[in-house]
């Protein structure tokens, strides 16, 4: 690499860093009225796709461990969007479950959503998917990496 492409400016890792910063951000000011984190919308994502979870098919759906999902399910737990039980057949599994509030708010969050993000993206349908496409193609080579 040259000189100038070692800038930070150029650096693809920088880049992304700062969208991931700004994703977040953007997300935090819509969640906000629903005192949802982002990271905790991830967690409600995962479970709108399948209802109810255990543990570890959660962690495998959103590339995280039990020690940092445990905490986000606690706090969305007592926030009253979704429940942890222990099945009594098999009390090492932990089952996440949606409440009523946690399945009832999925249409209008994502309304909003979605609406925020379709004025403010400003990229055609066929841009995003490339974008996602890239993103995906960029993960898979840096799971090689790690």
């Amino acid at each position: 690499m040259t000189e100038e492409e070692m800038n930070l400016s150029n650096q693809l890792c920088f880049s992304i860093y700062n969208a991931n910063r700004l994703f977040a951000k953007f997300y935090q000011q819509i969640l906000s009225e629903y005192q949802l984190t982002y990271p905790q919308y991830l967690v409600m994502l995962a479970l709108w796709e399948e209802d109810p979870r255990n543990l570890h098919e959660l962690g495998q759906a959103l590339h995280l461990a039990s020690n940092t999902l445990t905490p986000l399910l606690r706090r969305l737990e007592d926030a009253g969007w979704l429940t942890r039980a222990r099945p009594t057949e098999d009390k090492r599994q932990l089952v996440v479950s949606l409440t009523d509030k946690g399945q009832k708010l999925k249409p209008e969050i994502k309304q909003k959503l979605a609406h925020c993000i379709s004025d403010a993206g400003g990229f055609s349908r066929e841009s995003y998917q490339k974008l996602l496409a890239d993103n995906h193609q960029l993960i898979e080579s840096l799971l090689k990496l790690v």
